[in-house]
């Protein structure tokens, strides 16, 4: 009851200009219902109350395990902003010192010309120029709103409202106030524009929500290891705009996946409806999807990241089957000829909603890289959430670049263009790096096969009591210890190592499922149990486990993130510690 009363008061007033339009162009024909609703100040409260609560609820376990997790979220540090130092308070400054402009001053202030950049919202006048280069979602998507309102952009991209973080650095680029009869035009606008989020999915109560809109919701860490094919009602959910909707079977029987490979100087330009996909060979690979920031809320122990601060259930597995991406590339003329001449080439993957992403053609064409577009999940078809009608399934890559609702394959020299593919979103900044200002960006790798991760869910004391232990006199325990790995790249798990001393000593887990996969073909995770017969016990009655996972290169966990920290929290992937209260 809580998230449906509280998703209500996110539905944000948007503009109906012209940039309003290129926004929702992106998302129709699928989503067609919105709805206006409250100010954002009170969505980012309810955000917030909606976050914590649900955590609080959801999660079963020792409590010890989210205390990190449990103050961010309350701290309101789930929005997307590269500037990770503390923004304090600057002192009010009162509206009437403040400058007038109108929307015709604004948008002349659009970047052209030797201008700087500056917008507008909330009855207010902002200089945005020097922050476009520290957007998280990419200057591409910021420079959209050049010399305009931001409200339309806002009512999509709700990540804005999930923390106070964006509204208080636009309290530093404040220049003046905009025309009370502008904002008004503004505001009597929105009134026509419907809600992109009224016609989302439902969603499965046990899921623990960071955001409903757009919704970011991770699965239960006490779950993960349940069922080796995660259940689809909670596999972690990772979406960056609404959820795209199909009004009737009439719009699903017109839907046509676009391939194009004329950039590599074939003719053809192919579409394939849903019934023409299912009538070539089916293939069906079981793979896990790791969302990069998953465990970022572990960076954030040491000093804020942006994005959503996942614990460790931004992971799921499930079984995919569809159509080989290389039969359907072959179907458009490509051949082991024509990928020879291009093995530097990408393929371009765009999705409904607009989202653009690639990876390289090796890995699309290869038989043994198992790349598939997938019309079904778990034996059904691919909820909504997860991508109906079609999802790309790249496996041994980053979530990011398993593209939902795919409509449009396209061949190219060129990775995808967009802040998916180029910008900050998806590309690690040294530990040094505060400010994106100083970086060139577009000479950093952007990610695509991540590292060797793995995490506890379960510690499980064996016997009521802990003993003294007669060598060293300190309080021990007998535990068995629970959990997952996985490692990218279709690298196999070699071992996981568990301990319970900080790594003076170690045992190594047996892996208990998933440990027969197919050298370097290991898409999913494996789940492993381990034995500490006799595990400390600290003064105040706890255990503090450790897990480090091992691939078939050889790559190990590191025992720190702090080396690891990046501003954008990707990629956390240091020892997995869980602290257990003893009996």
């Amino acid at each position: 009851m809580l998230r449906h009363a509280c998703s209500g008061a996110l539905r944000t007033a948007v503009s109906g200009s012209i940039l309003e339009k290129r926004i929702f162009a992106s998302i129709s024909p699928y989503s067609h219902v919105f709805l206006r609703s409250q100010q954002p100040s009170m969505a980012a409260r309810c955000f917030a109350s909606t976050s914590s609560r649900t955590y609080n609820s959801s999660i079963s376990g020792d409590e010890s395990n989210l205390k990190a997790l449990g103050a961010l979220l309350l701290m309101g540090l789930m929005g997307a902003t590269t500037t990770t130092t503390t923004l304090e308070s600057s002192s009010p400054v009162d509206d009437e010192d403040l400058p007038m402009y109108t929307s015709k001053d604004v948008a002349l202030r659009n970047g052209r010309n030797g201008y700087r950049i500056w917008m507008s919202y909330g009855g207010y006048v902002y200089d945005v120029t020097d922050f476009i280069p520290n957007h998280p979602g990419g200057s591409e998507k910021i420079l959209l709103a050049s010399g305009a309102a931001i409200e339309p952009y806002w009512n999509t991209y709700r990540q804005h409202f999930s923390s106070n973080l964006p509204s208080l650095y636009l309290e530093k680029l404040k220049i003046g106030v905009l025309a009370e009869a502008d904002q008004q035009r503004i505001d009597d606008r929105a009134e026509l524009v419907e809600d992109p989020y009224l016609n989302e999915p439902e969603r499965h109560s046990a899921l623990i929500v960071h955001t409903e809109q757009p919704a970011n919701m991770e699965t239960p860490y006490a779950q993960l290891t349940d069922n080796f094919i995660t259940p689809s009602e909670i596999f972690y959910i990772r979406s960056h705009h609404p959820v795209p909707r199909f009004k009737d079977e009439e719009q699903i029987k017109n839907f046509r996946l676009k391939v194009d490979a004329t950039a590599f100087g074939l003719d053809q330009v192919l579409e394939f409806s849903l019934d023409q996909l299912k009538a070539l060979p089916r293939h069906e690979i079981v793979a896990t999807l790791q969302c990069s920031g998953n465990r970022r809320s572990g960076f954030n122990e040491k000093e804020r990241t942006s994005g959503t601060p996942w614990y460790q259930g931004a992971i799921s597995t499930a079984r995919w089957t569809g159509v080989r991406l290389r039969d359907i590339l072959k179907a458009a003329g490509v051949d082991d000829e024509v990928v020879c001449q291009n093995l530097d080439s990408h393929v371009r993957f765009s999705s409904v909603d607009d989202f653009h992403s690639s990876v390289g053609l090796d890995k699309a064409y290869s038989i043994s890289g198992d790349t598939i577009i997938a019309y079904e999940m778990n034996g059904e078809a691919i909820p909504p959430d997860h991508g109906f009608p079609l999802r790309v399934i790249v496996p041994g890559y980053i979530g990011v670049r398993n593209v939902k609702w795919l409509d449009s394959i396209i061949l190219h020299k060129e990775e995808a263009e967009g802040p998916i593919q180029r910008g900050l979103n998806y590309k690690i900044l040294p530990p040094s790096v505060r400010n994106a200002d100083t970086v060139d960006v577009s000479k950093l790798p952007t990610m695509y096969e991540p590292s060797v991760f793995s995490g506890i869910t379960e510690v499980k004391q064996q016997g009521s009591k802990f003993v003294q232990c007669s060598n060293c006199g300190q309080s021990v325990a007998d535990v068995v210890v629970s959990g997952w790995a996985w490692a990218g790249g279709g690298r196999n798990i070699a071992r996981v190592d568990v301990t319970g001393d900080g790594g003076k000593t170690w045992a190594t887990a047996d892996i208990t499922e998933g440990g027969n996969q197919p050298y370097k073909r290991a898409w999913a995770w494996v789940f492993w149990t381990a034995r500490l017969p006799a595990a400390p016990v600290n003064e105040l009655g706890m255990l503090q486990i450790a897990s480090k996972a091992v691939d078939v290169a050889y790559n190990s966990q590191p025992e720190s993130s702090d080396h690891g920290w990046n501003v954008r929290g990707l990629s956390n992937n240091s020892w997995f510690r869980f602290n257990k209260k003893c009996d």
